[in-house]
């Protein structure tokens, strides 16, 4: 008895570790160039960890991006797509200010693909 309880209390343990570990942050593919370079020109000035921008880094902080769950990246590269797709980012306010940080037409489909082929990915890899 005690020996079968030790083998399912093993059994038990590792299952515990795997199912844990699927939910543990999963390291993407590096951002290509030209999506970092769009980025770092108009999304990171506010979507970083050093902003002063407190509601900006709240709602995406790109240099914790790769640190999130699985389900949580997907929610977010999905999330990206929506903003840029309703045109809410940059914000129109900011662009009064740094009309410089407006996304071309290229640049904006150039983050929905890749935000979209970055979600895809993680969701085929579950």
């Amino acid at each position: 008895m005690k020996k079968s309880f030790s083998i399912f209390a093993a059994f038990f343990f590792m299952l515990t570790i795997v199912a844990w570990g699927t939910n543990k942050p999963t390291k993407t593919n590096a951002m290509p160039d030209d999506v970092k370079a769009v980025i770092e020109n108009s999304c990171f000035g506010c979507h970083n960890t050093d902003s002063r921008n407190e509601d900006g880094k709240k709602e995406l902080d790109f240099n914790k991006l790769d640190s999130l769950s699985k389900i949580k990246m997907i929610s977010t590269y999905k999330e990206i797509g929506e903003v840029l797709e309703k045109n809410e980012m940059p914000p129109k306010k900011f662009l009064e200010r740094f009309p410089d940080k407006a996304l071309s037409e290229d640049h904006k489909q150039l983050l929905l693909d890749w935000s979209k082929k970055e979600a895809e990915a993680l969701v085929k890899g579950m």
